[in-house]
């Protein structure tokens, strides 16, 4: 045996070194990530995506209707949550005059439909009406008001809190 071989030291296996493993952590963990996006994304489908187009351009077209009717009417609403009481209260009027049939109410979530919010509301005499409401979460809520048979509608959007209330006009949504 030569010299040089017997003055070398014993050379140590791969997995003892620090440079591979500090090659392996950037693979490792884009498969980590990735395993745990694509387990977010099948189990937790899009709520956004509408499977059957066509029926809902039909309803689209019906509730165009029910926003002219809204105008004919001249229909208008105003809505204000109170959170120290937890009430959502309003009125709703035609040709300025009270509306006095029940109403419904629909805040529609901008992202998350299990969040949406729907109400069957009485107006009194004046056309005024409240509700209890437990906390109105910060959200863009789609705010649809519409007599109990949906034969007309207001809508509108309300960013709740920047927007304490919110007034719907017939003639604005054509």
């Amino acid at each position: 045996m030569s010299d040089s071989l017997k003055l070398q030291a014993p050379v140590a296996p791969w997995y003892k070194h620090r440079w591979p493993w500090l090659l392996m952590i950037g693979p490792g963990l884009s498969v980590v990530v990735g395993s745990t996006m694509g387990y977010i994304a099948f189990t937790q489908p899009d709520a956004l995506v509408v499977g059957d187009y066509y029926k809902q351009g039909k309803a689209i077209n019906q509730d165009l209707r029910r926003d002219t009717v809204a105008s004919d009417l001249a229909m208008s609403s105003k809505l204000s949550y109170d959170v120290a009481a937890a009430r959502l209260s309003g009125s709703v009027h035609s040709f300025g005059k009270a509306y006095r049939a029940p109403l419904q109410l629909h805040l529609a979530h901008a992202t998350q439909p299990e969040k949406d919010i729907k109400l069957l509301v009485q107006p009194d005499a004046a056309g005024n009406f409240s509700v209890a409401l437990p906390m109105l979460e910060r959200s863009r809520w789609q705010v649809l008001v519409e007599n109990d048979k949906r034969e007309w509608r207001l809508s509108g959007i309300w960013t709740w809190p920047l927007q304490r209330s919110i007034a719907l006009h017939a003639d604005e949504e054509l």
